[in-house]
């Protein structure tokens, strides 16, 4: 919508004061309309940095962190990406832009079902999704280059870790339910490398190797 531009550009500004550099990303926070993806009552705070609530206790994540996460990825184009957590489906068509292939997994109904409107009204056809415990990861569908966990869980997922690829990436905040930082896992042909990056706060990852709901 027109009346949303100057806002995106501002938005898209603040990204790079804030150290976002991959032209990929910032390119995509520009052709992908946040209100859209986010409930009418707050569509006026759409592009501000900063979390919002989108319904059923979550909140869509603050435009900073999507970016962060998906330029720690570096994605070109050819990967197939799995995202635990599909929320909103902002992040989700954020990564139709940057990835081959796109697979969400969502454990409340209602919320996956309008994350699938909100794709649709983009004219985001190409995601793959489904309703499930994202803690189990998608080994049909398997293995991953890429791993993205959307909400904070008490240590890394084995599962999501045995279904990288080799060369693959996990990213995924780990703590308690009020303080997390990011771990990235990478898997290489003799195992898996794991390095600490930045604070983060999540709502909890709940699941079989989560928290309890």
């Amino acid at each position: 919508m027109r009346q949303f531009g100057g806002a995106r550009r501002r938005l898209i500004e603040e990204l790079q004061r804030k150290g976002i550099e991959d032209l990929l990303v910032l390119k995509a926070f520009d052709d992908v309309p946040r209100h859209l993806f986010v409930p009418t009552g707050v569509q006026h705070r759409a592009y501000e940095d900063a979390p919002l609530p989108i319904g059923h206790g979550q909140t869509i994540s603050q435009p900073w962190v999507h970016a962060k996460y998906l330029s720690l990825l570096g994605l070109t184009g050819r990967e197939k990406v799995l995202e635990i957590g599909t929320g909103s489906g902002f992040q989700t068509a954020l990564l139709t832009r940057l990835a081959g292939q796109v697979f969400s997994i969502e454990r409340i109904p209602a919320l996956a079902q309008e994350a699938r409107d909100a794709l649709a009204r983009c004219g985001i056809a190409q995601v793959v999704q489904r309703v499930g415990d994202g803690t189990l990861g998608w080994p049909e569908y398997g293995p991953w280059d890429a791993i993205l966990v959307g909400a904070a869980s008490p240590d890394v997922p084995g599962p999501l870790c045995e279904q990288l690829a080799v060369g693959g990436q996990l990213l995924v905040p780990v703590g308690g339910r009020d303080e997390q930082v990011l771990v990235r896992v990478r898997r290489t042909a003799t195992g898996f490398e794991r390095s600490r990056l930045d604070a983060m706060r999540f709502v909890p990852l709940i699941g079989a190797h989560g928290f309890e709901s």
